[in-house]
This record gives structure tokens, sequence and C-alpha cells, in this order.
């Protein structure tokens, strides 16, 4: 079964989100918005496809990385979530919600042997 198929995003805590969005974007040139930026690219075997990778600044207080307490977390792309779930729970590997479904995907989020929280993202 096909697992990881890539880097869905990078998202971190910060004490000023707007201000780090307004430092990458005047120091890095990065175009951010209130929800940080949006990587656009094209699959290597199928160039009519694009995929994006986010980058988000998230307040220090935000709960959503919670039950970590580390100050970041990475969205991995992946190509069946209901799968990898079923398999990940046969494997012992703590799954920290139930999959939800938006329009652009489907995510769940899982912790690793170290408590790091980990967003897997199911593209639409």
């Amino acid at each position: 079964m096909k697992k990881v198929t890539g880097l869905g995003g990078v998202f971190f805590k910060c004490n000023d989100p707007k201000g780090m969005n307004d430092w990458y974007a005047k120091n890095l040139g990065l175009p951010t918005g209130p929800y940080g930026t949006t990587f656009e690219w094209r699959e290597k075997d199928d160039p009519e496809q694009i995929g994006v990778t986010a980058w988000n600044t998230f307040p220090a207080t935000t709960k959503y990385f919670d039950p970590s307490k580390k100050e970041f977390m990475i969205n991995y792309r992946v190509a069946n979530l209901v799968a990898l779930v079923a398999q990940l729970k046969q494997d012992g590997v703590t799954i920290i919600d139930e999959i939800a479904t938006y329009d652009y995907g489907k995510f769940v989020h899982i912790l690793d042997p170290e408590g790091n929280a980990i967003e897997l993202w199911e593209p639409a």
C-alpha cells in the first residue's frame, strides 16, 4: 500500500502570527495571507496534475496541535487515508481524531512515538 506521497505542509506556533507572516513576506518573499502561503508544484509522473504544499503560522496558544506540546506540526500527503488509518490502528499508532472530510480533502491527526502531532492529508 502506498503511504506518504509527499510533504503537504509545515505549521508552527509563534507569538505574533501576523508579524511573522509579514516578516517572511518582506524578507523571504513568501506571498503570505491570513492562512500563510501555498506553494504550487506539478506531479513528477503526471505534470498536468497540480499539487500544493502549505506553510502557515499559528498563535502560540493554538490547541490545533494538541495533545502534542511541540511548537510545530508537519502535514504529509497520503494516497488513501482510510486504508492508511486502518493499518495504523492495527499497528498501534495513536490516532488523535476521526477522519474529517472537506472540499479540499480528508484529514486526520496522529502522534509519533515522541508525541509529535502529524497531520495526514489526502487531497480531493
